[in-house]
């Protein structure tokens, strides 16, 4: 397991489906071991500024990054839909 559980990573990757966007945060939930010649992932639960979940996804490996002391975070408004 390259990452650890309830580790904080970052996005290599859009996930339109969910408005996110490669940088956006998110704390690893799980573990999946992908099955012989398969990529293992990670379930990532991902947080709005004040901690409330917006989604639960889940990536390969390779789509995910680990946190850096040069990195910065940064707040950008989640897009919303009319109701």
């Amino acid at each position: 397991m390259k990452f650890e559980m309830f580790s904080r990573v970052a996005l290599k990757t859009d996930v339109p489906e969910h408005d996110l966007r490669r940088g956006d945060v998110a704390t690893i939930v799980e573990y999946h071991q992908g099955r012989a010649g398969q990529e293992p992932g990670y379930s990532l639960e991902v947080f709005n500024a004040v901690g409330e979940t917006v989604a639960v996804i889940t990536l390969r490996e390779s789509q995910l990054e680990p946190l850096s002391a040069n990195g910065i975070l940064h707040i950008r408004p989640l897009a919303t839909t009319a109701a």
